[in-house]
C-alpha cells in the first residue's frame, strides 16, 4: 500500500487552522530515570502574524483576557507592597522598566515648566485604584471606565485615506523618527500628569499602534472615570524634553570613528570622542544649552465612557489589541508590496530612523561624535542592535503593549495559567483525566537529588518538519475534542470556574483554543 505524502504548506495551513505553532523549537527530553528519550516541540511564542499566525493569535488572546480582566473590577487587585511603592514613586508605562534618563532630574538645570506649556491642574489623590460609583436619580449605580486615545502632531499634509504626504519633501520626517523613538517616554510623563489630576492612582491598559501615517498612537483602557476636560487639559500640559547631546547634524559620515586604547577616537587625528558623561557634564555647564528634542501630543485626543458588561466594552477590547500582531510598517501597508507611494514613504521614515539614537548606549552616537554610554568595541552607526530602527518598527522598539502594575493583579504567565486552569478543571469534572500539567518538567528530581529530565536542543535538520507539525495538529485535536466532549457532559450544570464578571463574554471567546496552549 502506497504512503500518502502531504506537502509541508498544506501542513502548515492545516496547522494555523486548529491553533498549532507553524514554526515549533524542537527539545530532546532524556529521563535519566528509565533512559527514555522523547522529542517535544515547543511553540516559537512569536507575537507577529507574519511569522507564526497561531502564537500571534494566541498571545493577542491572552492580552484580551488580561485587559477585559483589569478594566472594570470593582475591587482592588492584590499587589505586593513592594511593587506598589515602586510605582507611587516611579509611576512607568509598564511592570518592569524604570524611569527613563530622560525624566532624571537635573541638578544644575530648573526644573520650572516650559513657558509656553499650560500649567498642569493638581488635585489630591486617593490611594484607590478603582473609579467611583455614580448613583443615577432612580437609585440605580453604575461604575464607568474610559478608553483614550492619543495621536501624535502633524508633520506635513497628507493625504486622506493613504497616510502619504503630499509634499514629501516639506514632511518633517526627522522629527516623526525622533517623536516615534521616544514616544513610550512621552506617554511615561502623561500618565503621571494624569496621576496627579485624577483623584486616584488610575491603572490602564494601552497599545501602541501605527497610524496610516506611520506616527505611532496610544489606545489605552483606563480604569474609573475621569472628566474629558481634565484628560485634555492633561494632554496639552505635557512635554518632554529630552537633555541629550547635539544630534542635528552628522560628525561622521564617510569614515567612522576607531575604537583604540577603551576607546573612540577620531580616525583622523586620534583624538579621543567625549564620552556621554562628558557631552552631558557639557550641557549642565551651558547656561545657554537648550534639549536636543521636544516632544508634545497631539491635539486630537479621543475620550469614551465606557460600561462593564456591555458589547461595547467587548467590541473595544477587540479594537484595542487589533494590530498588536503586526509590525509597524505592516499595519496599513499592501500584502503584495503593489503601494509603490507608501512604501517610499516607510523608506523615507526608515532613512531617518535608522540613523538617530534611539537611547544613551546607541551606536548611533558615533555618528554625532560622541562615545556612547558604556561604550565597546565593534559600535557601527547604523547598526545600532535595538529593533527600533528596523524598517519593520520604524521607531517602536518596544513593547507594544503597556500596562500599569496594579491593572489586574497578575502577571501575564499568572493569566495564561488562568485560562489553563479553566480547560482542566472542565475535563476533571467531567471525569475526563487531562494531560500532566508537569510532564517532564526540568524542576523534577530524581532519587539523586539532580533533574531527572534533561533538555537538548535539537538541530533543525535532524527532525522532519511535516511530521512533527502534523503529529501537533492531531494531538491538538484530540484534546479539543475532550474538551468539548466535557462541555457536553457538564450541559446544565455549575460552570468549573466562576467567569460570572464583567470579563467572562471575552474570556469565553477566548477559551477554546485554551487547551491546545496551557496544559
Amino acid at each position: 500500500m502506497r504512503s500518502i505524502v502531504i506537502d509541508d504548506d498544506v501542513i502548515r495551513e492545516l496547522a494555523i487552522e486548529q491553533a498549532v505553532c507553524v514554526r515549533p523549537v524542537m527539545r530532546r527530553v532524556t529521563d535519566r530515570a528509565t533512559g527514555e528519550v522523547t522529542t517535544v516541540p515547543i511553540r516559537c511564542g512569536v507575537t507577529r502574524d507574519s511569522v507564526c499566525p497561531s502564537c500571534a493569535a494566541k498571545a493577542r488572546r491572552l492580552r484580551m483576557t488580561q485587559c477585559a480582566e483589569g478594566w472594570h473590577t470593582d475591587a482592588e487587585p492584590a499587589v505586593p507592597e513592594h511593587e506598589r511603592a515602586d510605582e507611587q514613586s516611579v509611576g512607568t508605562l509598564d511592570d518592569e522598566s524604570a524611569e527613563t534618563e530622560a525624566d532624571e532630574p537635573r541638578q544644575t538645570r530648573s526644573t520650572r515648566r516650559r513657558a509656553d506649556a499650560p500649567d498642569l491642574p493638581t488635585r489630591p489623590t486617593d490611594p484607590r485604584t478603582i473609579g467611583r460609583v455614580f448613583t443615577t436619580p432612580d437609585g440605580k449605580t453604575y461604575r464607568p471606565s474610559m478608553f483614550v486615545t492619543l495621536t501624535l502632531p502633524s508633520y506635513g499634509k497628507v493625504r486622506p485615506h493613504l497616510g502619504v504626504p503630499v509634499d514629501p519633501a516639506r514632511y518633517d520626517y526627522r522629527r516623526a523618527a525622533l517623536d516615534a523613538l521616544h514616544f513610550p517616554k512621552l506617554l511615561d510623563r502623561w500618565v503621571q500628569n494624569l496621576r496627579r489630576c485624577a483623584g486616584y492612582q488610575c491603572q490602564y491598559f494601552g497599545a501602541v499602534e501605527a497610524q496610516r501615517r506611520l506616527a505611532p498612537h496610544f489606545h489605552a483602557a483606563i480604569r474609573g472615570a475621569i472628566p474629558r476636560a481634565t484628560v485634555r487639559e492633561v494632554t496639552r500640559a505635557t512635554y518632554l524634553q529630552l537633555w541629550w547631546p547635539p544630534m542635528g547634524d552628522p560628525v561622521y559620515v564617510r569614515r567612522v570613528p576607531i575604537w583604540a586604547d577603551e576607546q573612540y577616537r577620531d580616525p583622523n587625528t586620534g583624538a579621543a570622542l567625549p564620552t556621554w558623561d562628558e557631552a552631558i557634564a557639557a550641557l549642565d555647564d551651558d547656561p545657554d544649552a537648550r534639549p536636543a528634542h521636544v516632544m508634545r501630543l497631539g491635539q486630537q485626543v479621543d475620550v469614551k465612557g465606557i460600561l462593564g458588561g456591555t458589547p461595547d466594552a467587548d467590541r473595544t477590547v477587540r479594537y484595542l489589541t487589533k494590530y498588536l500582531t503586526k509590525a509597524v510598517a505592516e499595519t496599513y501597508a499592501d500584502d503584495q508590496g503593489d503601494d509603490s507611494a507608501y512604501e517610499a514613504h516607510i523608506d523615507r521614515l526608515h532613512e531617518h530612523v535608522r540613523w538617530l539614537p534611539c537611547s544613551k548606549e546607541c551606536a548611533n552616537w558615533l555618528r554625532f561624535g560622541v562615545q556612547p554610554h558604556d561604550a565597546g568595541p565593534g559600535l557601527v552607526p547604523g547598526q545600532c542592535a535595538s529593533k527600533a530602527h528596523d524598517r519593520d518598527h520604524l521607531g517602536v522598539g518596544g513593547r507594544r503593549v503597556l500596562v500599569s502594575r496594579r491593572w489586574s493583579g497578575k502577571t501575564l504567565t499568572e493569566h495564561k495559567a488562568d485560562r489553563a486552569a479553566v480547560v482542566r478543571a472542565a475535563l476533571e469534572a467531567a471525569g475526563i483525566e487531562p494531560p500532566a500539567a508537569n510532564r517532564m518538567a526540568a524542576e523534577t528530581l530524581h532519587q539523586d537529588g539532580r533533574p531527572r529530565f534533561v533538555w537538548d536542543d535539537v538541530p533543525l535538520s535532524q527532525y522532519d518538519y511535516g511530521r512533527v507539525v502534523m503529529a501537533t495538529v492531531i494531538e491538538a485535536r484530540r484534546w479539543r475534542a475532550q474538551y468539548d466532549r466535557a462541555k457536553e457532559l457538564l450541559a446544565g450544570t455549575d460552570p468549573p470556574v466562576d467567569n460570572d464578571s464583567a470579563t467572562a463574554s471575552v474570556r469565553a471567546r477566548s477559551m477554546r483554543p485554551a487547551l491546545t496552549e496551557g496544559i
